[in-house]
């Protein structure tokens, strides 16, 4: 089971893409088990040399009873030092942020896949879509004949 962050391709150009463990309790695993999670509006932050994943919606469980989890609490990922310092390089740049594009399991372990992305201007995105448009004409002519 993914979920998938639609939203990513079309607002941003993706450089690089990274894989991440994520901490969790267990009833925030039985909610995106069931698929009640949402990562439209989350983004990545480096705290204390740490990444953090922040905004991530993950739906209470239904019978977690007193042991349900906070909603949209701030969710450490786990990355080696290397990776976050090559990380932190990338957003002292201008114009850089960690957006996540994927929740999926791995051998029965739950990963983040998320991406250090510029962001797309207006004449960017109508350009993306005006190329897409263009790869669907020229592939339905090669389905025809």
């Amino acid at each position: 089971m993914e979920i998938l962050n639609r939203k990513v391709r079309h607002d941003y150009f993706i450089d690089e893409v990274y894989e991440a463990g994520i901490v969790l309790t267990g009833t925030e695993v039985k909610s995106i088990r069931v698929g009640n999670c949402n990562i439209r509006d989350c983004y990545c932050i480096i705290r204390n040399k740490e990444v953090y994943l922040l905004n991530m919606y993950i739906s209470p469980y239904k019978e977690g009873n007193i042991f349900n989890h906070e909603e949209t609490r701030d969710r450490k990922l786990l990355l080696h030092k290397k990776e976050i310092a090559k990380l932190e390089k990338f957003i002292e740049m201008k114009g850089y942020t960690l957006i996540p594009i994927k929740l999926y399991f791995k051998d029965n372990r739950l990963k983040v896949s998320f991406g250090v992305c510029r962001g797309k201007k207006s004449y960017d995105k109508r350009q993306t879509i005006k190329e897409r448009d263009i790869q669907r004409e020229v592939s339905k002519k090669l389905k025809d004949y």
